[in-house]
């Protein structure tokens, strides 16, 4: 055996769904690693033969598929759990959320809030989020020590926050932050303005400008709700993807979240745009926004992504459930039971999501030469018995609960089912501290 052929880990399993090439299940096939890039993907009988791997593992009962990436969320916000549920949008942000942020929002709170959602996402197989949140340094921080892979959001509002002053500091703490972090293989960025209700006309021009010059994508809340679309009608007279448009911010760097009310010719203008969704089925329904029109936005040919939203309007950060919930919502919508298959089902919730973040050739499919971002179902329980088709299981039958294993990097981050880094008794205790905290600053 040459020396070439030497790695760091062989993964065998039962059945490879790699995304790449569409609708592909592999029997009995191995995943080789080197330095955390898949080397090869092959019959499990050759890979034993070709490779020696200073770590071997057999999962015969598993099924391996691409990292999950959440293409929208607040990870801090997991602090935030169900501290005000079943109140409308703007009732929630108003009363209860903005004030909570108000009093209690700092490096360390973004820090332990990331941290805690990290693990959540790392158990239920997300290897991959992309966060929109106050104090991005500590966000970054938290997904470096981790070990996940991120996308962190330079947030822009055009009010003061503990954060920033105005439009021109959120800015400058953005770019600093990036700049600081930049190089990180882990970590890429995008500018995030929060919603066209929150940001003005002069700030949108200059995130436009600075995303051009960083070829950068843009990452925003849109047509979210119908208090949001005739307020901007009522104010300047355009709805506000006209309102982006003229101001020349739809492109395919950006990422359009939740876009709930929509006309057809606004589907088509995105398309034509080549912009991405980020559809959140789980908060849209939990609010009452409404549902995104799928089906639509599929039939235009739009890349449409998945995310949870933060813990705090959803109230799980579970990949699973926004495939399953995406996949019947649309069946329902289109009252055809062959929309969104369970394969396009999956490719939403990884691949879809990593072009959407312009890391669709480094994560989002198993392929050789994109890096090692794995993770492993395990199909042995009883309610995922009998299989006949493992893709279908992954969207309709399997839940995040099934995950044992997820690699990040190459690197082992879950193994059976447990953290091999992280300290889970910390991380609860770090979460009883703010919810202790926030307890007594609210009551009092």
């Amino acid at each position: 055996m040459t020396h070439s052929n030497k790695i760091d880990t062989l993964l065998e399993a039962r059945w490879i769904i790699p995304v790449e090439p569409v609708g592909t299940v592999l029997h009995d096939h191995a995943i080789a690693i080197d330095e955390g890039v898949i080397q090869s993907i092959l019959p499990n009988a050759e890979a034993r033969l070709q490779f020696a791997p200073r770590e071997r593992i057999v999962l015969d009962k598993h099924v391996l598929i691409p990292g999950l990436v959440n293409l929208h969320t607040h990870a801090a916000m997991s602090l935030m759990r169900g501290l005000a549920d079943d109140l409308p949008l703007m009732e929630w942000l108003n009363n209860h959320i903005w004030p909570t942020e108000t009093q209690h929002v700092n490096v360390d709170f973004v820090l332990d809030g990331t941290k805690l959602a990290c693990a959540e996402m790392l158990k239920g197989g997300t290897t991959c989020f992309n966060d929109m949140y106050f104090f991005p340094e500590a966000s970054a921080q938290a997904a470096v020590t981790v070990g996940m892979r991120a996308a962190i959001g330079m947030i822009v509002i055009d009010f003061p926050t503990t954060y920033a002053s105005d439009a021109d500091d959120y800015l400058a703490k953005g770019l600093a932050m990036r700049d600081e972090y930049r190089q990180h293989p882990l970590l890429s960025f995008c500018f995030a303005p929060h919603a066209p209700y929150t940001v003005g006309d002069k700030t949108f021009t200059d995130i436009l400008t600075y995303a051009e010059q960083l070829d950068l994508p843009i990452h925003i809340h849109l047509h979210e709700t119908d208090v949001e679309v005739r307020k901007s009608l009522d104010t300047i007279g355009l709805r506000p993807i006209a309102r982006l448009h003229q101001l020349g911010l739809l492109s395919p760097n950006l990422i359009a979240v939740h876009m709930i009310h929509l006309t057809g010719e606004e589907i088509e203008q995105i398309g034509n745009q080549g912009c991405s969704v980020a559809h959140c089925p789980s908060s849209n329904l939990k609010i009452a926004s409404g549902l995104a029109p799928i089906p639509a936005l599929l039939n235009q040919g739009i890349n449409v992504g998945l995310g949870t939203d933060g813990a705090a309007s959803n109230n799980r950060l579970d990949m699973f459930e926004e495939m399953r919930l995406a996949a019947l919502f649309a069946k329902m919508q289109s009252g055809r039971a062959e929309t969104l298959p369970a394969y396009q089902a999956l490719q939403m919730a990884t691949l879809n999501g990593a072009r959407a973040l312009g890391l669709g050739e480094c994560t989002g499919s198993l392929v050789t030469g994109k890096m090692a971002d794995i993770t492993a179902v395990d199909f042995s329980s009883l309610e995922l018995s009998p299989c006949y088709d493992p893709v279908s299981h992954l969207v309709y039958s399997a839940g995040r609960q099934h995950v044992s294993h997820v690699w990040v990097d190459g690197k082992m981050l879950l193994n059976e089912g447990q953290f091999t880094a992280l300290d889970e008794q910390e991380l609860l205790q770090r979460a009883e501290f703010w919810q202790e905290k926030i307890k007594r600053k609210n009551n009092g």
